[in-house]
């Protein structure tokens, strides 16, 4: 009996998410993510570089437990925010021994990825 890996076709890899949380750079920005957040605000909270606050939120966004938000800025400039988009990740074993992974979305938040407002 073999131990496999496997994820559904809609959820994110498993070996992305895991990659994600075991990431302590990712792991600080979930926890600063309670509201949709610029890039900038961010790095400045987590005290990470910018370039890679970036290279994390590709990452986290990847795994599924981060939304990119995109709001217009006056003169019609799009301007991006994150936000935290899970309330549990769950990682078990299927009936075919296989790990899967499956991360309860929140809907707290769902008004930010369809809401276009000025900020």
């Amino acid at each position: 009996m073999s131990l496999e890996i496997s994820a559904s076709d809609d959820a994110p890899a498993f070996e992305c998410v895991v990659a994600a949380l075991d990431d302590s750079g990712c792991r600080e920005i979930i926890a600063v993510l309670e509201e949709p957040m610029t890039v900038e605000a961010i790095a400045e909270t987590t005290g990470q570089p910018l370039s890679t606050t970036y290279r994390k939120l590709d990452c986290l966004t990847e795994a599924g437990v981060v939304e990119e938000t995109v709001g217009v800025r006056r003169g019609r400039h799009r301007k991006s925010r994150y936000v935290a988009n899970l309330d549990r990740i769950s990682i078990t074993l299927d009936d075919d021994n296989e790990l899967c992974v499956d991360i309860d979305h929140t809907t707290e938040h769902g008004l930010w990825s369809d809401l276009k407002r000025e900020f």
